[in-house]
């Protein structure tokens, strides 16, 4: 459903407009309804319609609490996700708590992953551009996976 980088504005507020291609597509099948969170494993906040969020909550609720890092991540995870409706121009205001974990500042990146998109700030976001080094270690499927 989702892909593609946009480079979007956050306003004085802290508001971000969702671009078009994706607005209309949210509001037609979602209602308009997202939920947002911290990725517990970067720095960028993760946006769900709230469709699909509720299956990762329930998920995220099963896994076993006796395991500290579990409880951890269950706490980040669900305990920073924000629900949200899109206004009539597509937008949303972002918590300032969510805004100073991603290092969100006047330009952002947007960035469509299927089911999800990641909101990065653009210093965070460049940082990602590193290729592999050729000494890396990569994981299993991605030694599998043809381009």
């Amino acid at each position: 459903m989702f892909r593609g980088v946009n480079t979007i504005n956050l306003d004085a507020k802290g508001r971000i407009a969702l671009p078009v291609r994706y607005r209309d597509r949210l509001t037609e099948e979602f209602g308009g309804r997202l939920v947002v969170t911290i990725d517990p494993m970067s720095k960028c906040l993760l946006i769900y319609p709230l469709d699909t969020w509720e299956g990762i909550q329930k998920k995220v609720e099963a896994m076993s609490t006796t395991n500290p890092a579990t409880r951890r991540f269950q706490r980040l995870i669900i305990g920073y996700a924000n629900d949200f409706e899109l206004d009539s121009n597509g937008r949303m205001l972002l918590p300032q708590k969510l805004r100073e974990y991603a290092g969100l500042d006047k330009q952002a990146a947007l960035v469509g992953l299927g089911k999800k998109l990641e909101l990065w700030s653009e210093e965070n976001w460049d940082a990602q551009h590193e290729p592999f080094a050729l000494d890396e270690e990569l994981p299993e499927e991605l030694l599998n996976l043809s381009l």
